[in-house]
């Protein structure tokens, strides 16, 4: 299973190199089986393009999001976020996705966020597409 940060989503729609690797990914017929995801991947992505009242940008991540599986964060993802929060010294929204990709066994979380991932995380294997 994949989990998914917001920047290569948003890059995935919006055509940048940077993100089709992912699209590729999420294009495939059982990519809702095999990805996942928070649902605060939704006011990640979603705020630029509805602020822009970009409909084209808007419908593209709707429909990528519509391909993941998107997880509640509940108890449990919220207290594993603040752990790795604490460990890793991430931002709040970076930790609940990496909690949720642990939480709901993804083996793999692509990002493109150099700066905050990296080797130095040991809880799942971090891809940078």
């Amino acid at each position: 299973m994949d989990a998914f940060d917001a920047n290569v989503l948003i890059y995935a729609a919006i055509g940048d190199r940077r993100g089709d690797r992912v699209a590729g990914m999420l294009a495939h017929p059982d990519s809702l089986e095999r990805s996942v995801g928070s649902t605060l991947l939704i006011p990640e992505v979603m705020s630029h393009p509805i602020r822009r009242n970009d409909l084209v940008e808007r419908d593209a991540l709707e429909g990528l999001l519509g391909r993941i599986q998107l997880r509640a964060v509940d108890i449990e993802t919220a207290e594993l976020g603040a752990a790795l929060r604490a460990k890793y010294g991430l931002h709040t929204a970076d930790a609940i996705h990496l909690a949720t990709a642990v939480l709901w066994g993804a083996e793999c979380f692509h990002t493109n966020n150099t700066k905050d991932f990296g080797q130095h995380i040991d809880e799942i294997e971090i891809v940078f597409p």
